[in-house]
């Protein structure tokens, strides 16, 4: 058992250290990486012109609503 266990862990080792060095001769982006970034930079830009729009929708019902009372509470 004590032999599995050394065999074991002398092949990890190495496969360690060779896993932490990582690829230092590649520099920068692929092109495929590259395009899904811009992918998902176009689906987020998407989606928050709609959500401001809503956003000042609301704010714009908020204060038109409260002038809206102030003006029936003075009228009464």
């Amino acid at each position: 058992m004590k032999t599995s266990y050394a065999t074991i862990a002398a092949l990890l080792v190495p496969a360690t250290k060779a896993l932490a060095s990582g690829n230092a001769g590649e520099e920068g982006m692929s092109l495929f990486a590259a395009i899904f970034l811009a992918f998902a930079v176009l689906i987020v830009m998407f989606q928050l012109v709609p959500g401001v729009m809503l956003f000042v929708g609301m704010i714009k019902g908020i204060f038109s609503s409260e002038k809206k009372a102030a003006e029936s509470t003075s009228k009464s």
